[in-house]
């Protein structure tokens, strides 16, 4: 059963007692939140945030419960570069089930590491449930109109990997410029902000 908790954050399993997805966890809740599910393992999507209390907060929170911290850059709006879906893969690798993905609302770039997740660990016979991950309910993702390449970035990746696994693909072939031109090849011009900049932090 569903608790307030779960409700407010957000919160749902990606695999059963392996890996959940949620919003953040605010107000004091996170320390009971993540026990609760026994999280052994909390990958932040908002990348390193030194300079918010909400992230030293997470950190200690974490530090204290004995669960492992792994910072993962997303941005809902800028396409990914290889480096940014490299860490975030390296990030499953690494993490203790049961795992949390977490982002600000557990909407949107939520939705897109999950996907990501369930193709990495399962291959390409999951690209159905990683689909389902951008589903408006129950995980609320409503995407803005420079939001929608999250939801298309699994087919792309599925036509241009192939056969090949995931991690295979992105590094050895996946560049933002060529997703770019994919998007735009399909009239989705305007489906993304534009490039993330890691010197600009955009």
């Amino acid at each position: 059963m569903r608790s307030l908790g779960d409700v407010l954050y957000n919160f749902h399993w990606i695999v059963p007692g392996r890996s959940a997805r949620s919003s953040q966890a605010y107000a004091g809740f996170l320390a009971p939140f993540l026990r609760r599910h026994g999280i052994r393992a909390l990958i932040n999507l908002r990348g390193p945030n030194p300079q918010w209390r909400w992230w030293h907060s997470e950190k200690r929170v974490c530090a204290r419960l004995g669960i492992e911290h792994h910072d993962a850059m997303l941005s809902s709006k800028r396409l990914p570069t290889r480096n940014m879906l490299l860490t975030l893969l390296d990030a499953f690798d690494k993490a203790a089930p049961p795992m949390l993905l977490k982002c600000s609302g557990g909407q949107d770039r939520t939705s897109f590491a999950s996907a990501l997740y369930l193709v990495h660990v399962r291959g390409w016979i999951a690209i159905a449930d990683a689909q389902a991950q951008f589903a408006r309910w129950p995980y609320l993702h409503l995407p803005r109109r420079n939001q929608r390449w999250l939801a298309l970035f699994p087919a792309f990746a599925c036509t241009e990997a192939g056969t090949r696994p995931l991690r295979q693909w992105i590094e050895r072939d996946y560049t933002p410029e060529g997703f770019k031109a994919w998007l735009e090849a399909r009239g989705e011009p305007d489906s993304f902000r534009g490039l993330y900049d890691p010197a600009m932090g955009l």
